[in-house]
């Protein structure tokens, strides 16, 4: 009798304790999911404003252009009939008219204020001429923020209607108007919101304190758009999803079990869902420009898998190669990427002789047999010369074993170019490289982050570029996004390739296609002109 109770205080016992840590597990990790969602909801809101803040913003400037080049006499009764029609048929304005001298003269609603002319001072103004009015008298609405408009001496006025859907009752935005050094020269509209400069004029996701914040900022105009909710008013409006995962916790019982079953169905699961993948051709390639620094010209292109799940989300490249390699399967990959690689750009490489398309190989595929045999019978079936097809490889695997030596030896033979990739995070020398016979290094971006910065990757740039001329190695550069980075390789004297952001991003075959021969259509026509 006596170990029967024993036995269920210890089962009552453990069951508590288990229901505890279930319930704590529940609340610490319901408490990070439902702010992680509610921030993802943050960056597509400000981006839906944005969207239709450039929109409206285009059409009032089109608007003002139009008013200011008015034929009619000032304020006469035809000009005003002539700015009610054009105001009519505006999509965002619901007035406009002239001002002069601070006083507003007339409107397409009002006709012309002789009597009583309204006084009009901006609250501030952008450094391209604009004057910016909220709420300006005689266009106020109770309880709505109305924007008003002048350049030269026209103005329209925004319909704060068109913006009644785009404010969420559980977000908040505000808009911020910058100057010509890209900082804050006034709110526009929004809730007041004091945040940290960076936050309100530049474009990213962060959470400082008890609130998060999504920034987006127009590439056409002066303004930013900041969307933001507090942490306890994020959980209060989601109070029922964080609830759930309370009570998910605590029924849970076993939280240790319950996370480790977690981890690995997900682990299973995207291994099978890759699997399926591969099998039914799903995978997808971009390809990123290759450019000549100095003459920014296209010469090659990097082919890079990427992936959408089941649950149509992207899986980053990193996750699910670094999973295949785990799992023994990168060949699959390798092999899908070739004959895709090559499919998408025979007809590119047969026309374009010192164009160079370069894939990626892991090191487990120069240690298998069936690699070269199955690059040659894929570059046969697409009839592309080797020398048009480069190959990839990190520095790791270079010092793999003699077998990936001698395949990188007779990928050279054969014709193919062999590339080092991420050159300086491994432990391979110039030297190493140079007896192997390689073809070029790309510098891994992490040196072309350091330019401009005193980081000490900076002072080694120069004696990797010294040593790689005088082993007559090519050079490739990654992670090129800004034009001092490109500058900096350009004035180093020596013929330099890269690849980043600033140059291109990686892009699907028929577009890469387009841009390749736009690019050929001008260099004809600087030619001819020259």
């Amino acid at each position: 009798m006596r170990i029967l109770v024993q036995r269920a205080l210890l089962t009552a016992t453990a069951t508590v304790f288990a229901a505890g840590c279930g319930t704590l597990a529940g609340f610490l990790g319901g408490h990070a999911l439902t702010l992680s969602h509610v921030q993802a909801r943050l960056l597509p809101y400000a981006t839906r404003i944005l969207t239709e803040a450039e929109a409206s913003a285009g059409e009032a400037r089109a608007k003002l252009a139009i008013l200011n080049s008015s034929s009619y006499p000032y304020c006469s009764d035809r000009e005003i009939a002539w700015i009610r029609k054009l105001i009519f048929q505006s999509e965002y304005l619901k007035e406009g008219g002239h001002v002069r001298d601070n006083r507003i003269d007339c409107s397409a609603m009002l006709g012309r204020l002789d009597a009583a002319k309204v006084e009009a001072r901006p609250d501030f103004s952008l450094y391209d001429g604009i004057r910016l009015y909220r709420d300006l008298a005689p266009f106020q609405i109770i309880g709505q923020t109305v924007v008003t408009i002048q350049l030269g001496n026209s103005y329209v006025v925004y319909n704060p209607y068109n913006r009644k859907d785009l404010e969420n009752a559980t977000m908040h935005f505000t808009v911020t108007e910058l100057d010509s050094a890209k900082q804050p020269t006034g709110r526009l509209l929004g809730e007041p919101l004091t945040a940290p400069v960076w936050i309100l004029t530049q474009d990213g996701q962060t959470r400082v304190g008890d609130r998060m914040f999504a920034t987006r900022c127009s590439v056409k105009y002066s303004s930013c758009i900041t969307a933001y909710i507090s942490v306890p008013e994020a959980l209060r409006v989601n109070r029922g999803e964080f609830t759930a995962y309370i009570v998910m916790g605590a029924s849970s019982g076993a939280i240790f079990g319950f996370l480790c079953s977690i981890v690995y169905r997900r682990s299973r699961g995207m291994e099978q869902q890759l699997r399926r993948a591969i099998r039914r051709d799903k995978l997808c390639l971009v390809y990123q420009p290759i450019v000549e620094v100095a003459s920014r010209r296209i010469v090659g292109a990097e082919a890079l898998a990427r992936w959408t799940d089941e649950d149509k989300r992207a899986v980053g490249p990193d996750v699910f190669v670094r999973l295949v390699e785990q799992r023994g399967f990168v060949g699959a990959i390798t092999e899908l990427v070739l004959r895709h690689a090559v499919r998408d750009f025979a007809v590119t490489l047969r026309g374009h002789p010192g164009f160079r398309l370069s894939v990626n190989a892991a090191a487990a595929d120069l240690n298998d047999p069936a690699f070269l045999p199955m690059l040659q019978r894929t570059i046969e079936a697409g009839r592309v010369s080797a020398r048009s097809l480069g190959i990839e490889i990190t520095e790791s695997s270079t010092a793999l074993h003699e077998v990936a030596k001698e395949t990188i030896r007779r990928l050279r033979a054969t014709g193919h170019a062999v590339h080092i990739d991420d050159f300086g995070t491994g432990y391979s020398s110039l030297s190493y490289l140079h007896d192997l016979s390689i073809d070029a290094i790309k510098i891994d971006r992490a040196f072309t982050r350091a330019i401009g910065t005193e980081a000490i990757t900076v002072s080694i740039l120069p004696q990797i570029l010294a040593m790689a001329k005088a082993l007559e190695i090519e050079v490739i550069v990654e992670g090129i996004e800004t034009a001092q980075q490109a500058d900096y390789f350009a004035a180093c004297g020596q013929r330099i390739q890269a690849q980043g952001w600033f140059f291109g991003r990686p892009v699907p075959a028929d577009e890469f296609r387009h841009l390749l021969a736009e690019a050929e259509r001008k260099e004809l026509v600087s030619n001819a002109s020259h």
